[in-house]
């Protein structure tokens, strides 16, 4: 058995050793059909397109990407020609809530406003949508949510996308992108839109970047309809809009989701479904993260403690200030800790 990988799929390549399998390592967008002629399996993430070009004429019958997202796979294609796939739904989650908590704090702390009471928009009520509504509603944030494909399938409570516009101050972005159909996510976050908006005083997107118009953003930024702007995804990464970079308050190298704790949840996703897949019969390898070298962490209050484990405007500060490196910033990225990676201390109640 031979499996090709791509190379930045931490912990994969061991366990995959460890069950007998032959592996080969590569970037991820160097992966071409010459390396997959003898390959029964391959694992991607979403720099890699898994379609026709890639997989005819190849041995390929299984696929893992350890990302949640799969838009990068050609699910038609796998379907008809018995090549089975999987993603890593959920693996995330808890990076990207992390990530969404560090920014609403720093932006709290540095803009001296408390977050009690303020009104967050959800767009996107998902594993991590719904993570997300939960802390929220933890600290004091009034909550509301969009997901128009659980509204239709009878979940209440729900609201529609023109009421988060007008209501939320704070508005995070969370859904799946469709690039077409009744559900098209695709520049959900348009011109309209933008204009649309009340008192959006914080915009958030840590989803997909074809899910924001990212000029049109610039454009809401300029006239105050968006008063402040952290952006993790971007339209045509790796060449992003450099003029929205320099007006968003965070920008990161779509890294939201780049938790040690993530990366090991999407590998151990993947590699479970491919030991199902050829019915494996040993032990699957069980992969484990040592404790982080600092394990405690002492803070006067929740945000503090929040922005010592992770601040994304340091993360920031990098990709400002050296925008052509997105891909290696992104590749190389130093997984951070999760907060349940830590022993928290706190002095104060207040977040």
């Amino acid at each position: 058995m031979k499996a090709v990988i791509d190379e930045k799929i931490p912990y994969l390549r061991d366990a995959l050793v460890a069950m007998g399998v032959e592996v080969v390592a590569l970037p991820g967008d160097a992966v071409a059909d010459l390396h997959l002629v003898d390959a029964q399996a391959l694992f991607v993430r979403t720099r890699t397109r898994c379609d026709a070009a890639l997989l005819a004429g190849t041995a390929v019958r299984f696929i893992g990407t350890a990302t949640i997202g799969y838009d990068h796979i050609d699910a038609s294609y796998c379907n008809e020609n018995g090549i089975v796939w999987t993603n890593a739904a959920g693996c995330n989650a808890g990076a990207v809530l992390q990530y969404v908590q560090s920014v609403i704090y720093s932006w709290s702390r540095d803009n001296g406003s408390p977050i009690a009471g303020l009104t967050l928009g959800i767009v996107g009520l998902g594993e991590i949508g719904s993570r997300v509504a939960a802390w929220a509603e933890s600290v004091g944030l009034k909550v509301i949510a969009n997901d128009p494909p659980k509204a239709d399938a009878g979940v209440p409570g729900l609201v529609t996308l023109e009421e988060v516009a007008a209501q939320s101050d704070i508005i995070t972005f969370h859904p799946t992108l469709n690039v077409d159909g009744v559900y098209k996510s695709v520049h959900l976050a348009d011109e309209r839109f933008f204009a649309s908006l009340k008192h959006c005083r914080l915009f958030i997107n840590a989803s997909r970047g074809a899910v924001v118009d990212n000029v049109a953003l610039s454009a809401a930024i300029d006239s105050g309809a968006v008063q402040c702007a952290a952006i993790d995804v971007w339209e045509n990464e790796p060449d992003i809009n450099l003029t929205l970079l320099d007006k968003v308050y965070i920008a990161t190298p779509h890294i939201a989701g780049y938790s040690a704790e993530g990366k090991i949840n999407a590998t151990s996703i993947v590699l479970r479904e491919f030991a199902r897949h050829i019915d494996y019969d040993g032990e699957v390898p069980v992969l484990r993260l040592d404790a982080p070298e600092e394990p405690f962490v002492e803070a006067s209050c929740e945000g503090d403690a929040m922005l010592a484990i992770y601040s994304p405007l340091d993360d920031t500060v990098v990709l400002k200030g050296t925008p052509g490196d997105f891909e290696s910033l992104r590749n190389n990225y130093r997984l951070r800790r999760e907060p349940s990676a830590y022993t928290i201390k706190l002095s104060e109640a207040k977040v």
